[in-house]
């Protein structure tokens, strides 16, 4: 069977992530992570996890389940992640109390092993908090205060000059309220994936996370070979692209577009919000977001499993971000652990893994 027969065979829902030192992988069989142990040997564990799509039918439904299925998506990576660790002999519990200064032994003396969890939760919060201000709140200000400024001074322009009106206030209104308020959505969205953009260009340049990426690579080229029907081996592998229409990257990246054309839409439906409600506008996009995960999720589902120019077009920019979040993997034991994680989670009907 030739290579190009083999690439209409599978289009599964099979996906993964990269943790450290390891894979994981969701198949018909399960959730398992294939992990490289510090000894050298490959340990793969299922992962029990109870989705929460598969607590009630509507949790099914198209774009509800996007916005459900990422959220079961993060439990499960991070569930996986904390394995992974484990398996490095990385022990979120193991505190050396000679290094605590006087504060954090007090703290760890009334709290004990809760005193992990408890940084963990703030970090999480601060997280969350960080992600609100540099992906709603920022952008807006930043248009704000940047169409404000223009208006301004191309109200001064014009006062000064007398080129239309006698007043500088007039021209500044026109322009803040229906010259720019088009261009809200766009400026808005752009900046976010300049953020994105800069945040993967940031990490990337870490040693560790480089590594994380190479296991990233390694579960593309995987799952690709997988669904060309070619049997699971190092050399079949390789010759695999590590570009996957699936990937979360895609998603996310999706998601950033999907946001823009709503937002957008908004604009002009919702025109006195956007100029003078500036938190309400950001309620709004809020409430939206599941919304726009769920749209998001839809046509990366659909570019899973179609090959067409449409799809070419959608999967093009998530394709491009794919050269920063993986990379070739640097030896074979790498793509050993694509293999088993793989192999732990598949079955011998191949259309058992598609939904």
């Amino acid at each position: 069977m030739s290579e190009k027969q083999c690439d209409i065979i599978r289009k599964t829902s099979v996906g993964g992530e990269a943790l450290i030192e390891g894979i994981m992988m969701r198949g018909p069989k399960g959730s398992a992570a294939a992990c490289r142990l510090p000894n050298g040997e490959i340990e793969t564990e299922f992962i029990e996890y109870k989705p929460i799509s598969s607590k009630a039918k509507i949790f099914k439904v198209p774009i509800i389940r996007g916005f459900i299925g990422f959220i079961d998506s993060m439990i499960l990576g991070y569930k996986s992640l904390m394995l992974s660790a484990e398996k490095q002999g990385i022990d979120e519990n193991e505190i050396n109390e000679e290094e605590l200064s006087k504060f954090d032994k007090w703290v760890y003396n009334h709290f004990g092993d809760k005193v992990m969890s408890i940084v963990s939760s703030i970090g999480m919060v601060l997280g969350l908090l960080l992600a609100f201000l540099l992906f709603f709140w920022m952008p807006t200000f930043l248009f704000q205060s940047i169409s404000v400024g223009a208006a301004k001074g191309f109200g001064w322009m014009f006062q000064h000059f007398g080129l239309l009106f006698s007043k500088g206030e007039d021209i500044t209104l026109i322009l803040d309220e229906s010259v720019l308020r088009p261009f809200k959505a766009l400026f808005e969205g752009l900046l976010r994936m300049i953020i994105f953009i800069l945040y993967i260009l940031l990490i990337s340049r870490m040693k560790d996370i480089q590594r994380v990426f190479q296991y990233h690579g390694a579960e593309h080229k995987t799952i690709f070979c997988y669904e060309k029907g070619l049997p699971l081996t190092v050399e079949n592998v390789k010759k695999q692209t590590r570009f996957h229409p699936r990937c979360g990257t895609s998603f996310i990246f999706m998601i950033l577009i999907v946001s823009i054309l709503f937002s957008t839409a908004l604009s002009y439906i919702l025109p006195d919000v956007i100029v003078n409600t500036r938190m309400l506008w950001i309620a709004i996009k809020v409430l939206l977001l599941p919304f726009m995960m769920g749209v998001g999720y839809e046509l990366i589902k659909y570019a899973g499993k179609h090959d067409n120019v449409f799809v070419k077009i959608v999967s093009a920019p998530g394709l491009w971000m794919q050269r920063l979040t993986t990379r070739e993997p640097s030896e074979d034991a790498i793509i050993e652990i694509g293999i088993a994680s793989l192999n732990a989670v598949i079955t011998d009907n191949p259309e058992d893994d598609t939904l």
